[in-house]
């Protein structure tokens, strides 16, 4: 008999729990994890107010639930969730069923409207990626019919924005549309001093979450750069047209963004179970739902006090944390096992205001500016490692600064400038035949190469007529270009200058032979280090001549592959690190360093202009990921409900015994 564990809601509470469960029971068949969720990927909600703003694709917010469950037992339901009987134990979507002896509902918050009237008629929230993207359109939307109305108070209208709410959501809303009013107003040809921006917030303070002297910070930056924030300034009604505040003040605007507050996510209005504020499921030290065996509550629609009176906050790591205190009792109740109790451990907050500023507190460190928005670029990098390994941050990577438009990002444009790439084609090839002629003259023998040339060219220098000349050169070239008796192939032949490596008759004279062919090197000397590491891979003369030979291969690799433009990355990364190998082993001069660099610029994508990398790389980026992270398959086939009665992971486990 499977134990079954449902997870509904595919949050930042409920797939950490799946992920735990998931790896805590992966080679046990009897266990079955089944994760539902009206979308079929995850959304990264801290980062909705970037794609409302304009600065990222709606991409960058998405991570698909089918690559962060691949290879993984947890079968994975996008469905709508329309009942949940705690006594029998089952869960009807809207195209089926299920059982389950351990559920955990993660399902999140919604807006909280308080009663204002026409907020929710007339306002926007931001609580989900459609969200996001309507107040994205619909912003463009004002501003480009802003640039044809000739009647000024409609035009002002039209484009002054107001959000609602001063906790982390609204001054970040507020930050984006700071940073993207220059670009709107350059697009659609309006004057960027008539697009207003208004902060609303009821109290008398902003960022309450935040310590005074960074809220302050916070909001010196924003008045500077031209938000007006209006605090004690409680709204009391919306239309289409304005805002009412409570002094009796108007504010004649088309767009209101509504963050003032979250309340339990009402899908689940009828699940009998005891609540608390704003409509959260009250739960117990263990994070079950009280009165309800086997029930466990998640995220921001589970209630426990942190402290008389104080419940957990709504933010990512309490979701988090709630969320591993479930599935490490799930699992201890599977066990018979004795549970752990809920024990928070927040590191702080953050709040950034536009990609290019921000403010934090993280565990008593308090940071502004750039080192602050480090900070959270690399918090959002752990996190989405975490879900889904190196993909997800490669994804961040390019989202965040390496497709950066604007210069909405700490690193402004520096890392998102593009060009084209046909530039670097004839340096790629000139350095492709550099290394494959230097690898060519060590495989010949440098002495023999020589020779082989200078006969040749007598031989051409003898005849009369340039076709002549040439093929009597090519003819003398192939004759004469044989592995000589100075091929750094052949065993004895010892060419690397280190004094250990030769025996104590010929040491000193082989040595100096072998330096006199060098170029004056950078270093006199191998710097102690990195004669330390030399020793270890090449400890007598024998295992030099097997390193030379890997040396000589690897040139001739390297040239052949940057002519051909294929694995062009890894031949240029190759290409720097024998330069550099070269110059620490004081085998190389300044004439190098050339190509050190040379082959930094081409690491850029240089093999996909006129290379074979431009049909390669494609080719194996789409076999790798298939492999990775799963084949691209249709929603209704990967994420249908047809799975309840028997899980994916079971049904792979069938399929492997029969094929064995």
């Amino acid at each position: 008999m499977s134990t079954k564990i449902v997870i509904l809601g595919a949050g930042y509470a409920g797939v950490h729990a799946a992920k735990k469960l998931a790896k805590k029971y992966k080679k046990k068949n009897d266990v079955e994890i089944t994760l539902i969720d009206k979308n079929p990927y995850h959304t990264l909600m801290t980062e909705l107010h970037e794609v409302a703003g304009g600065r990222v694709p709606e991409e960058s917010v998405k991570v698909e639930l089918s690559r962060i469950f691949h290879r993984t037992k947890v079968n994975v339901v996008v469905d709508l969730i329309e009942n949940v009987d705690t006594d029998k134990k089952k869960i009807k979507t809207k195209n089926g069923e299920f059982d389950y002896d351990y559920l955990m509902i993660g399902m999140g918050s919604e807006p909280a409207f308080f009663g204002v009237p026409g907020v929710k008629e007339n306002g926007f929230t931001l609580w989900s990626l459609d969200d996001a993207l309507r107040i994205k359109s619909h912003i463009e939307d004002r501003v480009k019919e802003a640039s044809f109305e000739r009647n000024v108070e409609k035009r002002r209208r039209m484009l002054t924005f107001v959000v609602a709410g001063s906790g982390f959501t609204g001054i970040e809303m507020a930050g984006e549309l700071l940073e993207w009013k220059d670009t709107l107003a350059k697009k659609y040809r309006v004057d960027v001093k008539e697009i207003k921006l208004l902060v609303v917030e009821a109290m008398g303070t902003i960022l309450n979450m935040l310590d005074r002297k960074q809220a302050d910070k916070a909001e010196k930056y924003m008045v500077k750069h031209g938000v007006e924030v209006l605090k004690n300034s409680p709204i009391v009604e919306v239309t289409k047209n304005t805002i009412k505040l409570k002094d009796g003040k108007i504010l004649p605007t088309e767009t209101l963004i509504w963050t003032c507050g979250v309340q339990a996510n009402n899908d689940l209005s009828e699940l009998e179970m005891e609540k608390a504020r704003a409509g959260r499921y009250k739960t117990n030290s263990y994070m079950e739902a009280e009165g309800k065996d086997g029930v466990y509550v998640v995220g921001d629609l589970a209630y426990i006090e942190d402290k008389e009176g104080k419940g957990n906050p709504q933010i990512v790591e309490a979701a988090e944390q709630t969320a591993v205190t479930a599935a490490k009792n799930i699992i201890a109740s599977i066990e018979n096992k004795e549970k752990v109790e809920f024990k928070p451990n927040y590191h702080g907050f953050m709040v950034s205001i536009g990609g290019r500023y921000g403010v934090a507190n993280l565990m008593g460190i308090k940071l502004s500016g750039f080192f602050a928005m480090v900070m959270k670029h690399l918090i959002n990098m752990v996190y989405l490692f975490s879900v889904n390994n190196v993909h997800a941050v490669y994804n961040y990577l390019q989202h965040e600064f390496f497709s950066m438009k604007e210069r909405r990002c700490i690193m402004r444009g520096h890392l998102s400038s593009k060009g084209n790439r046909l530039w670097l084609v004839p340096l790629r090839v000139y350095i492709g035949f550099l290394w494959l002629f230097e690898g060519l003259k060590k495989l010949i023998g440098e002495e023999t190469w020589t020779k082989a040339f200078d006969t040749a060219q007598s031989a051409a220098n003898s005849t009369n007529g340039l076709i002549d000349s040439v093929s009597v050169y090519a003819n003398s070239l192939s004759d004469n270009l044989t592995i000589g008796w100075d091929s750094w192939m052949k065993m004895g032949n010892v060419k690397m200058p280190f004094e250990w490596l030769q025996d104590t008759v010929s040491g000193a004279s082989a040595t100096t032979d072998a330096a006199a062919n060098m170029p004056k090197p950078i270093f006199e000397t191998m710097p102690k280090f990195y004669e330390s590491i030399m020793q270890i891979f090449m400890p007598n003369a024998e295992i030099a001549v097997w390193a030379q030979r890997v040396v000589v291969l690897l040139e001739i690799g390297i040239g052949l592959c940057l002519i051909a433009g294929l694995f062009t990355f890894l031949a240029s990364a190759a290409s720097a690190f024998m330069t550099v190998n070269f110059i620490f082993s004081a085998m190389a001069g300044f004439d190098i360093l050339w190509f050190t660099f040379g082959s930094v610029a081409l690491m850029c994508g240089a093999g996909r202009t006129f290379g074979l990398d431009y049909y390669v790389m494609p080719w194996i980026n789409k076999l790798v990921g298939n492999f990775w992270m799963g084949k691209r398959e249709p929603i209704y086939d990967i994420h249908g409900h047809g799975l309840s009665e028997v899980s994916a992971y079971e049904i792979e486990t069938m399929e492997t015994s029969n094929n064995k």
